[in-house]
Parts: C-alpha cells; structure tokens; sequence
C-alpha cells in the first residue's frame, strides 16, 4: 500500500463524521472510527470487509516512514508512538503496537487549534496552576481523558499574558504554539531528545521558567523534575491516573521503601495542584469532562508526609476546600447533572462515591419538586445518620453497610 493509498483511507474515515476522535486499524476486522466514545465500522471503496495483517502492516510501515527507531522500538516493546499530518486536513497521534503477531494502528486526531480554557467547560480555579511561580502541576487521568488538550489550553494561556521561556518536551509533538509573549520551544521524543529524562535534564541548562513533561514514565524523571521544582521552575506533566490519592501512591511506588519519606518531603514542598479528569457522555451528543481539583495547603502537605489516614484522606480534604473552588468528582458530577449537562446514569456511573451522589441527586430532585422513589428516601436517611455512625429507623445495619 503506497502513502497516497493510506491518506485516500484516513481522508475517507475523517468524512464519515466531524466528530471522529480516533481511527482504529486492526486485522481481521473493518476500518473504524470513534465518536464519542463509540465505534463505527465506514464503508470504503474499494471496500474492506476485514483488514488482512498484510495490509494493517503496510499502513503501520506507512505511518512510522522507514524511521529505524521506531521500528526497533516495536520490535523490542511492542509498540511506537509518532505522528502524521495528512496533508492540510489534520494531524494525528499515532500508536503502532504488535498483537497476536500483527500490527495494529491506533490514530488520535488532533485539533488543528488549541482550543480556548473557556470553551472547554473546565473550572476557574484549574487557571491558578498558571499563576504559580515554582513547583508541580500534575494533569492525570485515563488516555482519551484531555490532559493533553487541558495542559496545551493552560500552557497557551500562559503564552498570551507573560514573556517567558517555555520548553515543552512531547511524545509525540501535537499542539503547535504560535508564539506570543511567551518564547515556546517545543521538543518532541526521538527526534530532539532520547529519553524524557535525558530531554528534562538538557532543559534544566535551556533557561526555561516553565517546563512542560509529557509523561513521567519513570523515576529518573520524576526526580529530575522534583529537582527543577525545587529550583525555581514551574513544572507541568501528567500521570495516567484516576486521582490526587493514586497519583501520589504511583509515584511513591517508582522509589524502593526506605526513599519513599524523603521522596515525600520533597512532594509535600513542591506539589501544588494535582487535577484529574474523565470525559464522560452528556446529554445530546458528545462528552463533558469531571474533574477533580486539589490545591496546596497546610492539610495537603501533611496528608502528603504522613499519608491519608481517617477524617484526611485527599476527598476529604477537597470536599472541606470546596470554598477555595477546589472540587471531587462527585461536586462535579452533581453540578452537571443539576445544569442539565449529564443524566442521572451517567452521574452515577462516573462519580467516586455512588452513595453519596445518589443523595445528592435525590436532593436536586426535591428541590424541583419530583417525584423521588422509596430506595431513594432510605439513601437521603442514611445519609442524614451515616455522619453519626446510627442507622436509620427501619432500615437494617446491614443495608446500610451496602451502601
């Protein structure tokens, strides 16, 4: 399959709908795209009922473009990452990985513009890690969840209002910045550099006041970007986890046992937002994101050197911050479902807490004066007694532990 083949079908895919996030090439089954979270086989001509392995490897080799690190790279862990612009219509995040002895594509479509902060439905308060001076700022979630889209928004709002040095170190390259007060130099994994570890440490001697990490993979980024923190630098990254308590736990678990207290002195001085996201379906079409928001404070930083604990956990201590703007899950879903925005399903589906979202709900729904059921009056009564440990009239111990 020549390259001009390969764009015909990438063009092809992109017409079946202006949604289309993510095109999946796999043996033994159609062409597929996603929108909104859902999959689609699209017809083409000549049409292909099933891909054969030969052809999913000739569209691989197309995308990697003969680069011989990529191809040691699945050949040694499975799979690559690059990118591919097709022509003037869009570019992609590309994935190449090995599965059952064949290759499979996976290509992210990126937005040809990075998209304003106010039109991605994300709080205020998220605007305050651009504020900072020094320290670590930590976009998390699943893949597909927008961290790149968040922290590309958050590093180009920093680009239209300080004259600063900006480097960014990507996997691969996907927002292009136009420069404008700022100075951004953006270094992409493979072309610029070898490793994340090896790019963060050269950009320690590049003079930059903001350093954008794509992904901390491994301890010897972590601990070069806890010495840039440390330093004077602001420091952005993601870590491909749920929440503030597992991003924490993740990067703890990279250090053997008797590093871990040290590491965490380091953390409870440096840290200050961790925000985590999900993109979830909303109503009418398309996704919204939830996230979670956790700044810095006194009760962070101990619940960061001593670990969580009963009455500190890291819910906790947001839910008991909501006046800061600093908001769980849950706060997020709930605000959602109250706009209309999201469904009581997915609210529920999606949240942290599903008991404590379920009274919420059924409190919203009071306050609008609909109907709510039996089950949901015995939640708002338990709810009413969990916080002093008694269990409601009528309703057994044992019920209530379920919930």
């Amino acid at each position: 399959m020549r390259r001009n083949e390969l764009d015909y079908f990438l063009s092809t895919l992109l017409d079946y709908d202006k949604n289309v996030s993510d095109i999946i090439i796999t043996a033994g089954r159609p062409l597929q795209v996603e929108v909104s979270g859902q999959l689609h086989s699209v017809p083409t001509n000549p049409m292909i009922e099933k891909l054969t392995p030969f052809q999913t490897e000739m569209m691989a080799l197309n995308l990697i473009g003969g680069s011989r690190r990529l191809t040691e790279d699945v050949l040694k862990s499975g799979s690559c990452d690059t990118s591919y612009t097709l022509g003037d219509r869009a570019r992609f995040r590309v994935n190449v990985f090995s599965q059952r002895g064949c290759l499979s594509v996976v290509l992210r479509k990126l937005n040809a513009e990075i998209p304003p902060f106010q039109s991605l439905s994300l709080p205020d308060v998220m605007l305050g890690a651009i504020r900072e001076k020094t320290g670590l700022v930590l976009v998390t979630g699943a893949t597909g969840s927008g961290k790149t889209t968040t922290l590309a928004s958050l590093i180009n709002e920093m680009n239209g209002e300080l004259p600063i040095h900006v480097i960014t170190l990507e996997d691969p390259v996907e927002f292009i910045y136009e420069q404008k007060l700022a100075t951004i130099n953006q270094r992409e994994l493979g072309t610029d550099f070898d490793t994340f570890s090896s790019g963060l440490r050269a950009a320690l001697r590049q003079a930059p006041k903001v350093i954008l990490v794509g992904e901390m993979r491994d301890r010897a980024t972590v601990e070069i970007a806890l010495s840039a923190a440390e330093t004077g630098h602001l420091v952005f990254s993601t870590l491909h986890t749920i929440d503030a308590g597992q991003s924490l736990n993740r990067i703890l678990g990279m250090f053997d046992q008797e590093e871990q207290e040290q590491v965490r002195i380091r953390l409870a001085d440096t840290l200050r937002w961790v925000i985590s996201q999900r993109l979830i379906p909303k109503v009418g079409g398309g996704r919204f994101p939830l996230v979670e928001v956790m700044g810095s404070n006194l009760r962070t930083k101990e619940s960061i050197l001593l670990g969580e604990s009963e009455g500190k956990t890291f819910y906790e201590i947001i839910e008991a911050s909501n006046t800061y703007g600093w908001r769980t899950f849950d706060m997020s879903a709930l605000d959602a479902y109250k706009a209309g925005v999201i469904t009581e399903e997915t609210a529920i589906a999606y949240c942290s807490k599903r008991g404590h979202v379920s009274r919420g709900i059924d409190l919203i729904k009071k306050a609008r004066g609909e109907s709510i059921n039996k089950s949901s009056d015995l939640r708002m009564a338990a709810g009413e007694t969990e916080r002093q440990g008694k269990t409601p009239p009528g309703l057994p111990g044992s019920l209530k532990l379920r919930m």
